[in-house]
């Protein structure tokens, strides 16, 4: 059997096996690269090579910058703005503003840093507007191919057919040339989004969606029963109480105000020096006019002021958790206001089936507390056997707490890395791995987080279908088809060579990367120009087109994979969509290019 005939039937067997959607993905991807070793196609390193390639790196450290963008809540920000912007009844407009975001951003660093950046603020926008994340993941992948024909840096693809340009003596394609193709082609996009995608995409999907704490803080409230407000209370110079004991406030004799705990400005945890100091916080619960009476009386700085209850800041939050059985908690006492053990969480509430338990009475099984402290307090206590925690600390901070500690520091990286993929100082994995080492030395990730934050079935699944693009070239079966093509339709013309360029590209665009498959079809582009006499300009134009449209499979690029899982896809989602949105691309190739580069 010929290397040829070898890769042929590897890539049938591969696309079937993706098609019957019964073995995991990476099953058949790594199948599939070990396929192609056995039968002599590829070197067992170049079966492997995927894994230690450049763009595999790159996806992998991406998915650590958007961890930590979700982290440190700038998602939550991100996520909030926009469905402020969209409307409560907006998925048309939130789908318009993520779809030209990601066109803008695809332009300027790579298609999968922009769904990076990306898909953790659609997946919370659609959880807060009660829609599928499938109805807005796989848009945002599709018009990142899109957004990459906008700008020179916008993909690999566009610096090569502009090289082919220098190199065959014309002038290459000038840095924003190409927007003259990419702007038809991303409103073209958009609209077929708008028109067909939610008859074409999944409504469900088998993606298990986060839930939603953005109300968290007024749930847990309304839940326990804080009907009058818990509110922080800043202690500013001016205050009376500095210099106190925290035993020795007097909040008034008319009942209306009571004092949870007295807290350390610096770690937000119950204060263990004898007296207040400048920065402290008070905890004080009552009614809101109450407070902001004392407040304003005693120079207090009322933090979350206009947000009930206000108790979830960068430094702190809430936490509910649940007694076990056979919790050493069992057969304790413990009240509302009392510190815990650890000396850095506050009760807050305790209930048993609903109810407020009375003062003195022991703990159960089953019985609820709701605990207030810094978050790195509530996620290192509440680790503990003896206590089941309702919801993550981890998980509430993310979501409820818009630009949280290390914001900063993370936007900071992500400009810097938006700066070196634009201005291509380095290459794209060295810029990923710079920014994702820069969060873990800035301590916004731990090692740990950062293993668990990438999504392995995508890099593996990237890795391991790598094999296939290098058979196609190796085993001369790509070279073969270019020819046939070449022999087919150059005697109809320059239109129906187009037409066959675009279609040959496409359709090894399903399986190959679109960098690949370009550098594979560009000598028979330039050739067959050449043949015709015509002009290259449109030919590697119109390619170029060709290769963005990698619509049909997962597997086509890393950003169509990137996308798969959180939004629950199955292999044979994306040609229902990808189909009317090749079409697209197909016109605009084939008819539109040559009007505005003429042969």
């Amino acid at each position: 059997m010929t290397p040829i005939t070898s890769t042929a039937l590897v890539i049938v067997a591969a696309i079937v096996l993706f098609c019957w959607n019964r073995l995991p993905v990476v099953v058949v991807a790594v199948g599939a690269a070990l396929a192609l070793w056995a039968t002599g196609v590829v070197t067992l390193d170049q079966a492997f090579a995927g894994f230690g390639d450049r763009a595999t790196l790159f996806v992998a450290s991406l998915f650590v910058v958007s961890a930590a963008l979700e982290r440190t809540g700038v998602t939550a920000w991100a996520g909030q703005y926009l469905i402020a912007r969209a409307g409560s009844n907006g998925l048309t407009r939130l789908l318009i503003i993520m779809t030209v975001a990601a066109g803008a951003l695809s332009a300027l660093i790579t298609g999968s840093g922009a769904i990076a950046a990306l898909m953790p603020v659609a997946v919370m926008a659609a959880v807060r507007l009660r829609q599928s994340p499938s109805q807005l993941l796989m848009p945002l992948a599709f018009a990142s191919h899109a957004g990459a024909n906008l700008l020179l840096t916008g993909a690999p693809k566009n610096i090569l057919v502009s090289e082919a340009l220098e190199d065959a003596g014309l002038k290459g394609f000038a840095f924003a040339e190409f927007a003259l193709v990419g702007l038809p082609l991303l409103a073209g996009t958009i609209v077929i989004i708008l028109l067909l995608g939610k008859r074409l995409l999944p409504v469900q999907s088998s993606a298990r969606l986060p839930a939603d704490f953005s109300r968290h803080a007024q749930t847990l409230v309304e839940h326990y029963g804080l009907s009058d407000g818990v509110f922080r209370l800043r202690v500013r110079s001016s205050c009376d109480y500095i210099g106190l004991a925290p035993a020795a406030i007097d909040l008034g004799t008319d009942g209306r105000l009571s004092l949870i705990v007295a807290q350390a400005g610096e770690t937000g945890a119950p204060l263990r020096t004898p007296a207040i100091a400048e920065g402290d916080y008070l905890l004080v619960r009552g009614d809101a006019e109450a407070v902001a009476s004392f407040a304003a009386e005693k120079h207090l700085a009322l933090r979350g002021e206009g947000e009930q209850p206000g108790l979830l800041s960068k430094r702190s939050g809430l936490a509910e958790v649940v007694i076990p059985p056979r919790s050493a908690m069992i057969g304790r006492s413990l009240f509302p206001g009392m510190v815990t053990d650890s000396g850095d969480l506050v009760v807050l509430a305790v209930q048993r089936a609903g109810a407020d338990i009375e003062p003195g009475e022991t703990l159960r099984a089953g019985d609820t507390l709701l605990l207030e402290g810094s978050w790195e307090a509530l996620d290192l206590h509440l680790d503990d056997p003896d206590v089941l925690v309702v919801n993550s600390p981890d998980l509430v901070r993310r979501q409820a707490v818009p630009m949280g500690a290390g914001a900063g520091v993370t936007l900071a990286v992500l400009g810097c890395l938006v700066a070196m993929l634009a201005t291509g100082i380095v290459p794209p994995a060295v810029a990923g791995l710079l920014a994702a080492g820069a969060l873990l030395l800035a301590g916004i990730m731990t090692p740990e987080q950062a293993y668990r934050a990438i999504n392995w079935t995508t890099v593996i699944l990237i890795a391991a279908m790598m094999p296939l693009s290098t058979a196609m070239v190796q085993s001369g079966a790509a070279k073969i088809v270019a020819a046939q093509l070449v022999a087919l339709t150059g005697g109809a013309g320059p239109l129906a060579f187009l037409a066959g360029l675009f279609v040959l590209t496409a359709v090894l665009g399903q399986v190959m990367s679109n960098t690949a498959t370009t550098m594979l079809v560009i000598p028979v582009a330039i050739a067959a120009a050449e043949g015709l006499g015509v002009s290259p300009r449109p030919v590697l134009m119109s390619l170029c087109v060709a290769g963005s449209a990698a619509f049909l499979t997962p597997i086509a690029t890393a950003t169509n994979l990137m996308v798969m899982s959180p939004g629950g896809y199955s292999f044979n989602s994306y040609w229902k969509l990808g189909m009317p949105l090749m079409l697209w691309f197909f016109v605009i190739a084939v008819f539109y290019v040559p009007m505005v580069w003429r042969f």
